[in-house]
């Protein structure tokens, strides 16, 4: 399937990305956080458009694909990452990464309802090893839920709506304009936020700390947002959630080691779902049929 390598490596990032935010969210206010790497990324998405020559497909949008992309923002670049990073500051970053990858659940039902996907048993097989496995992994099963899982849990249902709605305008509207406009206007909406809260002042008084916490995540985000969206187009939404779930174990392996744990006999079979779910993902991703989607009709 074409540029489904893409979204593999989309995973491995978010694997790594949710680790490396931890930190970068303990150094000071999450709000702020959040807008330096946003406002960062669409920088970069936007020096790319030039650099290709596509700043000529901001010519042929109509006013629909515009009232797609400015939603784009806001339930995908604004109110998500607000809550997520806010939520993340409260939280371990093994469960925020394990709550973000159920996105999977909801996004088979958006995109059955909206979109007409279909998927086969196997992918269910897959994605319920993978599920089983970072439950028994990181025995959230014994942890309740706190404040800071709750708000990841919101940013994801947002963001699974926000895949959803941008599988459909990737039919008409390239990969890198939609992944701008949603940086784009996501940062406006924030700073909007910001300043509506009176958190613009924290702005001001960064430290050098800060900004150097800022630039990985930066970084990583505008790999994550390239390598999501270009491979997205190709790839059924359905599909593409259901392999970042293999983020969650990276980011999980990556606490274990950096924490210096030993593994208990439940995270050890924890271990032994995730890889049969990884297996059963690679004797799968053949099998799936991408839907002829009508380029137009679509209810926001």
């Amino acid at each position: 399937m074409k540029k489904l390598h893409l979204i593999f490596l989309t995973a491995i990032i978010s694997g790594f990305s949710i680790f490396i935010n931890k930190f970068g969210v303990s150094f000071g206010n999450p709000y702020v956080f959040t807008f330096l790497k946003n406002s960062a990324v669409f920088v970069f998405l936007f020096s790319l458009i030039l650099l290709f020559n596509e700043f000529k497909h901001f010519k042929k949008l109509k006013k629909q694909d515009w009232m797609k992309l400015i939603t784009i923002g806001l339930v995908g670049g604004s109110i998500p990452f607000l809550l997520f990073f806010k939520g993340l500051s409260l939280t371990t970053s093994a469960k925020g990464a394990f709550i973000h990858k159920t996105m999977f659940l909801y996004v088979v039902v958006f995109a059955y309802f909206f979109l007409k996907e279909k998927f086969n048993w196997k992918i269910i097989v897959a994605s319920g090893a993978l599920i089983l496995g970072n439950l028994l992994f990181l025995k959230l099963s014994w942890e309740p839920f706190n404040l800071g899982d709750l708000m990841i849990l919101g940013a994801t249902l947002f963001w699974a709506a926000e895949n959803t709605l941008s599988k459909h305008t990737l039919k008409n509207v390239p990969s890198k304009i939609v992944a701008f406009s949603r940086m784009f206007f996501g940062s406006i909406f924030i700073l909007m936020f910001l300043v509506a809260t009176g958190n613009f002042a924290d702005l001001l008084v960064l430290t050098r700390e800060q900004l150097m916490w800022s630039i990985i995540p930066s970084v990583l985000l505008g790999l994550y947002v390239l390598t999501w969206y270009t491979g997205l187009k190709d790839v059924p939404v359905t599909l593409a959630s259901s392999i970042l779930l293999l983020g969650s174990p990276i980011t999980t392996l990556l606490n274990v080691m950096h924490a210096g744990i030993t593994l208990s006999l439940s995270q050890v079979t924890g271990i032994v779902f995730l890889v049969l779910g990884v297996v059963t993902f690679m004797y799968s991703v053949d099998t799936i049929k991408i839907p002829t989607l009508d380029k137009t009709k679509f209810i926001i």
